[in-house]
């Protein structure tokens, strides 16, 4: 790996502004940023950008790499390869894995296998249980990206359902709570009345009605109660609802402790696509209206909603195409092509680039008080991601790099493409393929 790297004739996205510029990395840091630089000695490495966005790398604030104990779908370095190729150089993992990761010594087992494999920079979550109090309490808060609630069906005993201990949760916890938001009750309701009507065959476009628009609401509703009743942090993961996205303050992200997070597949299917897609659309809470969509992307517009994540879950393509409502699982591979789907929103729908960075880069870092890493600034790491424009061709199968070896996105054209991709000032990416380099490095926070 080079020591310096010198990139020409890049547009830096930044701090919402565009400026035409050089950037210098040294020692895996930014280290120069100005009009012009000259490379410091016949060893720098010169990358002509050729005029392209030169942004901060991704964070994505919410992925399933599936290691330990489901490494068939995929695991830490296989998903960390298919991450660096869609501009995402930092990754927060969740905590269902097999042993779920509820305890300090699973959380310290995973942090051990990611710093052999990852390519990316990385944190988990630990996990609640109704029975892990202590644990939570004992959590030193610069030692995971944060604490994840299941508030709606989940494997094992991560379904947390219990009132007096989600209080405590609220009232203890040392650092953000992240939660998934869907009602238990509601949705077993809805599942029995439709088992009334189609038994076992129960066609995929009942998903939305079964893990309904009302699950969602009232355990959004539930969660925000309690994150206002306790003044915790609380940040709601893959909103799908106009509801929900409406009743988010849309106040600067420095005077809220209730933010919000759209994913990718929200932006870009709605339950038209269930005919054409089936079951590899489905995930929970599952894709809802076209209206729905509107609202979501509105929401991230407006400030209501604050940053872009995947909620990437990769299942083999064999278990999604089971045929069978029951048995196909939730969840879809989506952090390749995860920048080019949000970048969708500039020619689609009228965002700036830079409101874009803002809400895969900086508001990440920001919310969850990352430190030295969401920006161009000299100083910080070197997680960068090159951004070219232009007509390309249409998403192939054979491009999959997750090990589960196929995307939603398959057929589908983007306008934008990684051209390449630093984590820590090493390029890994370089638009075509990967350079093998384990130089992820485990995220540090700006916490007391």
């Amino acid at each position: 790996m080079p020591k310096t790297t010198l990139i020409t004739n890049a547009l830096l996205v930044n701090e919402n502004q565009q400026i035409a510029a050089d950037l210098l990395i040294r020692d895996g840091r930014i280290e120069k940023i100005a009009g012009q630089i000259s490379a410091i000695d016949d060893k720098t490495q010169v990358i002509d950008a050729g005029g392209g966005w030169l942004l901060p790398g991704m964070i994505d604030d919410q992925v399933h790499f599936r290691e330990p104990g489901l490494t068939r779908k995929g695991d830490i370095h296989s998903e960390s390869r298919a991450a660096v190729a869609g501009g995402i150089t930092s990754f927060m993992e969740m905590p269902n894995t097999d042993p779920q990761t509820t305890n300090k010594f699973r959380l310290e087992e995973k942090f051990d296998i990611a710093a052999g494999n990852s390519l990316a920079n990385y944190s988990f979550y630990l996990g609640a249980t109704n029975d892990n109090i202590d644990d939570i309490r004992r959590l030193d808060p610069q030692s995971a990206c944060g604490i994840k609630i299941f508030m709606g069906a989940s494997t094992g005993n991560m379904l947390v359902d219990d009132e007096q201990t989600l209080e405590k949760i609220f009232t203890e916890a040392p650092c953000i709570i992240a939660t998934h938001c869907e009602d238990s009750p509601t949705i077993a309701r809805n599942l029995e009345q439709a088992m009334q009507k189609w038994g076992r065959d129960i066609p995929i476009e009942q998903h939305p009605l079964i893990r309904s628009r009302e699950a969602c609401i009232k355990s959004t509703k539930l969660a925000t109660r309690l994150a206002n009743k306790h003044s915790a942090q609380l940040h709601i993961l893959h909103i799908s609802t106009q509801e929900e996205a409406d009743s988010f303050s849309d106040a600067a992200l420095a005077d809220k402790n209730i933010t919000a997070e759209a994913c990718v597949h929200f932006l870009h299917f709605d339950d038209r696509d269930y005919s054409r897609l089936g079951d590899l659309i489905k995930c929970n809470p599952a894709i809802k209206t076209a209206a729905d969509r509107a609202a979501i992307i509105e929401a991230l517009r407006t400030g209501r909603i604050d940053v872009i994540a995947t909620d990437h879950a990769p299942h083999t393509l064999a278990e999604k195409q089971s045929g069978d409502y029951f048995s196909a699982p939730a969840g879809l591979p989506l952090v390749q092509w995860a920048m080019p789907a949000a970048l969708e929103l500039v020619n689609r729908d009228g965002f700036s680039i830079e409101q874009i960075v803002n809400l895969t880069s900086h508001r990440v870092a920001e919310r969850f008080q990352v430190k030295d890493r969401g920006y161009l600034r000299e100083g910080y790491w070197a997680d960068l991601q090159l951004v070219q424009q232009g007509d390309f061709p249409a998403i192939r199968r054979e491009q999959v790099l997750s090990r589960c070896g196929w995307s939603p996105f398959e057929g589908m054209a983007f306008q934008h493409r990684i051209a390449a991709t630093w984590i820590n000032g090493a390029m890994l990416w370089d638009g075509e393929q990967i350079i093998e380099q384990h130089v992820g490095q485990r995220l540090q926070f700006n916490r007391e």
